[in-house]
């Protein structure tokens, strides 16, 4: 069809700009020309305003984006990002995952959770000469001033038990920014689909295009009557959020400029040729192998028990995307010479760098050998904490480590086990039943063991501990002895041992205390070799980002931070793209799709609802008749248009766009060129995934649940009519 030949060579040509990067609020203004090129209307001035619409309404789930979409504090994010709350709610006699859940009314609406929190960011402030004050040269000591620093800033911005504080890196190291984020506690699950709409196509989709993926729920935000942030209380009344996204029910089409915002976790596109080459030749292989064989082991013990299967849901899920990630990653390293790119721009770097006479000329000399020294680290290190895995001894380990806290002044405590901390801790050590099996905590453990003896990096306290068992069977009937001892594995004895002191641990009878007493001061002794490799880092890594930046500016290339879970804008345009030679993935899918992929049998087994819903075609306003430009439009004024673009006529599902996310957009709202909401950002096509390393704006594609298709839903196929009500609907 000659439109899509005008789509492939207009959206995905040269004439394309490179919408390469994770901006943080504040540069919006320097990139205004950038995003007017692409249609964003709505002034960057704004988007750099964290009080106004629309980066008020976005909010982050600590490991997810999400956006408030109501006055009421309704949200909407990924069926993923929500995924331990619908699990959370699920029993075998409910099953919210496999049936879905809708709460026709407040009262219904369960809580996500103990842990469940949204953290809306108000404010972001410069430290970096505060972090920097008064450092000693001493590597472990620096570690320790930055910290100490870091810390005193957090306790004199949470001067309100509502608010969480938090000091990120920035271009590691180069740059410190205090992060100020109101707290709610209290969030209850609202919408969620079936995972069989939700979670489409399962792990074959995965990072895969075409897909017609589901991906949203929705929550909401509850606060005390007073409007202030509250633990979970039956009274709690609905927060009311400063703003809320608009959402165009029109929705967009091929060649619209689009941004998303979100909190995108980490990439490593200024990190070293040889730190590329260390996790492509052993830490990917390394970590996807053990994950292939969790996944496994869990599966299989599931496949009889439907305890198992649920509680281990959001678990296997989440390996099974990390897997698939690390897969992608190490065959687009293949496909494409990333290493070779890499290398080629460093040495370029090297050249530019022995131009200017002034310049340590050794920066990446001296950068490497601390690399070197970190890689072996990480070798030397993996099997031994690998072989602490199991749950509960983690939770003995952190409720040891924090009575050992406890022995010094909250100031000087490692963060995680200050007072500011209690209540997450409480809630983590709460929400364990809810994730956790014996049978399937000693298997997996046991894995982790049986891969610790066979290796040479052996570490005498853990032999000693074990009793230098050798044998199989014999580790498994040790083990089992330690979860029939135990008494961890009730909630109130965990929650109890955090009143209690070091020296209550180190005469308890339980096992898994005894361990984590025993595995303590070797545990200590390793923290203090990384943090004092971090010491020395904290010197050499923003010495070189200085002089790379430097670098860039002089290229006139973007200079955006790498990405480390702070609040970031991206930018680009709904667009399909080449993925191989005669294959071109247009932007949008269709409800036919689901259909033609529809086998009856997970993961295309669509929920029978849905299925009737298209074929009655009775989608009413919500049908499309094109997601291409006006023939009329710009694209013609480039190309001959006689041909009439192929009409749509069906509701769009999936669309893709050039925003650059990663890991933590999972759930980013996406928004139209006027700040409106379209779309709901949850994947990557795999050609995509290098991007964490590098941006290659040819075939970086963002993949995007339409909100066209989440108002179909909501309409045509759950009668959801109580909280579409709730939304603010625009049309073009």
């Amino acid at each position: 069809m000659r439109i899509a030949l005008v789509a492939a060579l207009v959206l995905s040509s040269g004439f394309a700009h490179a919408d390469e990067g994770q901006w943080q609020p504040y540069q919006m203004p320097s990139i205004a020309d950038k995003l007017a090129q692409r249609g964003i209307e709505i002034p960057a001035k704004q988007l750099a305003d964290l009080t106004q619409y629309p980066m008020n309404a976005v909010v982050g789930l600590g490991y997810c984006t999400a956006s408030f979409v109501s006055p009421q504090g309704l949200v909407v994010t990924n069926h993923h990002c929500a995924y331990r709350a619908i699990q959370y709610n699920s029993k075998t006699e409910h099953n919210y995952l496999e049936s879905g859940f809708l709460a026709n009314t407040k009262k219904e609406e369960p809580s996500a959770g103990p842990n469940e929190r949204l953290y809306i960011t108000e404010t972001v402030t410069d430290v970096t000469s505060q972090v920097n004050a008064n450092l000693s040269s001493d590597p472990l000591t620096r570690y320790e001033d930055i910290q100490s620093n870091r810390k005193g800033l957090i306790k004199d911005c949470e001067t309100d038990d509502n608010y969480r504080c938090s000091v990120s890196s920035f271009h590691n190291g180069l740059e410190y920014y205090l992060i100020k984020q109101l707290i709610i506690r209290d969030v209850r699950l609202v919408y969620a689909p079936p995972e069989s709409v939700g979670a489409y196509g399962g792990d074959i989709d995965n990072y895969e295009y075409p897909r017609h993926s589901g991906d949203f729920t929705f929550l909401r935000a509850y606060v005390g009557k007073d409007g202030q942030p509250a633990g979970y209380a039956e009274d709690n009344v609905p927060y009311e959020p400063k703003s809320y996204l608009k959402i165009n029910a029109d929705g967009v089409k091929a060649g619209d400029g689009v941004f998303a915002a979100g909190y995108p976790g980490a990439t490593s596109r200024y990190r070293l040729t040889s730190e590329l080459e260390f996790a492509s030749d052993w830490m990917y292989p390394t970590y996807a192998k053990r994950y292939q064989l969790q996944i496994d082991t869990i599966n299989q013990m599931a496949t009889s028990n439907s305890d198992i299967e649920i509680k281990y849901a959001g678990n296997l899920a989440s390996m099974a995307n990390r897997m698939k990630k690390l897969n992608g990653l190490l065959d687009g390293f293949k496909a494409t010479d990333i290493v070779g790119i890499k290398q080629s721009r460093e040495d370029n770097f090297l050249t530019w760098l022995k131009k200017d006479a002034d310049a340590n000329h050794q920066l990446i000399a001296e950068l490497e050998s601390l690399l070197a020294e970190q890689n072996t680290q990480i070798q030397t290190d993996y099997y031994f904490n690998n072989a602490q895995s199991s749950s509960l001894l983690s939770a003995a380990k952190k409720l040891y480590r924090l009575a050992k806290e406890k022995q010094v002044p909250d100031a000087k405590r490692e963060q995680g086990f200050q007072q500011r901390d209690m209540k997450m801790f409480a809630a983590n050590l709460k929400r364990l039943d809810r994730s956790f099996d014996a049978s399937v905590d000693k298997t997996l453990w046991l894995q982790d063991l049986n891969a610790y003896m066979g290796q040479n990096q052996r570490v005498e306290i853990l032999d000693n501990a074990l009793n230098k068992i050798s044998d199989a069977q014999a580790l498994s009937a040790k083990l089992d002895a330690y979860y029939a001892l135990t008494t961890l594995m009730d909630k109130e004895q965990r929650l109890a041992w955090m009143d209690k002191d070091a020296q209550a641990f180190e005469t308890s009878s339980d096992p898994f205390i005894r361990l984590a007493v025993a595995l303590h001061d070797t545990n200590m002794s390793q923290e203090k070799t990384e943090n004092t490799l971090k010491g020395k880092l904290s010197t050499a890594r923003p010495e070189y980002m200085k002089a790379v930046i430097s670098y860039y500016k002089a290229n006139n290339w973007p200079v955006y931070p790498d990405a480390n879970r702070t609040l970031r804008i991206t930018y680009g345009m709904v667009d399909g793209y080449q993925s191989r030679d005669a294959l071109y993935k247009q932007p949008f899918t269709r409800l036919e799709g689901i259909v033609a992929k529809h086998t009856g049998e997970a993961p295309y087994n669509a929920p029978q609802k849905l299925l009737a819903a298209i074929k009655a075609n009775d989608n009413g306003q919500h049908t499309v008749a094109s997601v291409y430009q006006d023939p009329r439009s710009w694209i013609c004024r480039l190309f001959s248009c006689l041909d009439t673009p192929e009409e749509f006529n069906s509701v769009p599902v999936n669309f893709l766009s050039s925003v650059d996310t990663t890991g933590g957009n999972s759930g980013s709202p996406v928004f139209n060129g006027k700040g409106e909401l379209v779309g709901l950002n949850f994947d990557s096509t795999y050609e995509a995934i290098t991007k964490d390393w590098f941006f290659n704006p040819t075939i970086t594609r963002a993949v995007h649940v339409d909100f066209r298709y989440i108002l179909w839903m909501m309409d045509k196929v759950d009668h959801a009519e109580n909280l579409i009500n709730e939304l603010e609907l625009v049309r073009d």
